[in-house]
């Protein structure tokens, strides 16, 4: 439950580094349409050598933290629980403290890649093609163990990469082909596509993209939109940006933080876009 109205409560974002973080502009924004004027958000450059102390030293006040690189397996040890979508990546972006001084710990991006799919009319697909074997690539196959009901392609850069996301199909108990990323432009004609690699590694691709593309996933926000996702456009193909997940999974943060649902995704996504337009 959220606190009364009149007791200050604090939220923020964790991260090395954080100074681009989008997630105040779209905390402050639904805190601002839900009334909740007496709730703070702010952002804290904090590494894994700082985590413990800035998690011990949390007062009475705080009632959740957003997690991003390096520290969302790092948080896990200095929590009491995490859920069920969380253990099944190894990897936490959301704590809520509870009343009674307890640290749960989920993943909201697992979720937010579904619903923000879901928000372009994707609820289920044959099969998929992720590009990169990142962090973020584990929850996209995590996401994607909810919706695709066939084989999901990943084109990694390594041996090793590919071990890794070997590992998590098993896990997840997924259908998973690995590729090599050289032939990364077969990717492109999957019926959905998600990119999860860092700013210009698919700039290559955007020359392959088919005439008739079908859906792309990029999850960068910034720049945007990149090489691949312009040309995607181009051609007629949806793309769902990086914008998007990150509003679905701020959308049940805020929810779970306050206690208020449902959380104001348009207010948010207008906050969203007026700061990125701005930068």
């Amino acid at each position: 439950m959220p606190a009364p109205a009149t007791d200050r409560r604090r939220a923020a974002v964790l991260g090395s580094p954080i100074a681009h973080s989008l997630s105040p502009v779209l905390h402050r924004a639904a805190y601002a349409e839900l009334g909740l004027a007496n709730w703070t958000y702010d952002r804290f450059d904090v590494d894994e050598a700082a985590l413990p102390a800035f998690v011990e030293g949390l007062g009475p006040e705080w009632a959740g933290l957003s997690l991003t690189m390096p520290l969302k397996r790092a948080v896990i040890p200095l929590l009491d629980s995490v859920s069920e979508t969380a253990a099944s990546v190894d990897a936490v972006n959301t704590v809520v403290l509870t009343e009674d001084g307890r640290r749960t710990g989920d993943n909201t991006d697992i979720p937010g890649i579904v619903a923000a799919l879901r928000e372009h009319g994707i609820e289920k697909t044959e099969t998929a093609a992720v590009l990169g074997a990142g962090a973020t690539a584990s929850s996209a196959l995590a996401a994607l163990s909810r919706i695709c009901t066939g084989e999901i392609a990943v084109y990694v850069r390594s041996a090793a990469r590919a071990d890794e996301m070997r590992g998590w199909a098993q896990r997840l108990d997924v259908d998973v082909r690995i590729a090599d990323w050289t032939d990364a432009e077969e990717a492109l004609r999957a019926p959905l596509v998600v990119a999860t690699t860092p700013a210009g590694a698919t700039d290559a691709l955007a020359a392959a993209v088919p005439e008739r593309p079908t859906t792309l996933f990029d999850v960068l926000y910034d720049p945007w939109p990149t090489a691949l996702a312009a040309r995607w456009s181009t051609y007629g193909g949806a793309v769902v940006s990086g914008l998007d997940l990150l509003l679905h999974q701020a959308v049940l943060q805020v929810e779970q933080m306050t206690g208020r649902s449902p959380a104001p995704l348009a207010a948010m996504r207008k906050a969203g876009e007026r700061a990125l337009a701005d930068r």
